[in-house]
């Protein structure tokens, strides 16, 4: 059944095959980029000037006074905000998840939840989780503890972390 013209037919279908391919690929190369021997020979897109108006360049990002917005905070919104973390960690009192429990975590010293390995960047930071710190670390966990383990990306708005802040801070005695 295969013989060696058999054999010779499929040969010369991909060599056939093969140089089509080739051929098509020259071709929209030709088409494609007009011919062009090398590349980066022209500039690639168009440099658009902007032009920043001296009013809009200088103005400071406001500063919050974050113990107004802690003092008008809702533990009842900061419960549902409360979602985002429970997968992690925990508000039962001595029971760690992957990151230690968060009963009683406000005022609380850093780094002294029973049965929890702490990272030393989060004991280098701060002593005390004070609703300041607390806030500052849920902003940026990365950039306030530079090395922590928590793969968190942080809250942006700062009325949502004032919440989940006072929430925390209900649960506890």
């Amino acid at each position: 059944m295969f013989d060696t013209m058999t054999m010779t037919k499929i040969m010369g279908g991909a060599c056939g095959a093969l140089l089509v391919f080739l051929l098509g690929g020259w071709a929209s190369e030709t088409i494609y980029h007009g011919g062009a021997s090398g590349h980066g020979d022209e500039a690639q897109g168009y440099k658009i000037e902007v032009v920043v108006a001296a009013d809009d360049a200088a103005k400071p990002e406001e500063e919050i006074d974050f113990a107004l917005v802690l003092a008008s905070a809702s533990a009842a919104d900061g419960e549902g905000l409360w979602k985002s973390c429970r997968s992690c960690h925990k508000l039962e009192a001595g029971i760690n998840g992957v990151g230690p429990s968060l009963y009683g975590v406000v005022n609380r010293t850093v780094g002294t939840e029973a049965g929890f390995g702490y990272s030393g960047a989060l004991k280098a930071v701060a002593d005390v989780w004070t609703p300041e710190n607390l806030q500052a670390f849920l902003e940026n966990p990365k950039g306030y503890a530079p090395g922590t383990k928590m793969g968190y990306n942080g809250m942006r708005k700062v009325e949502d972390r004032a919440n989940l802040i006072a929430y925390l801070d209900s649960l506890d005695d």
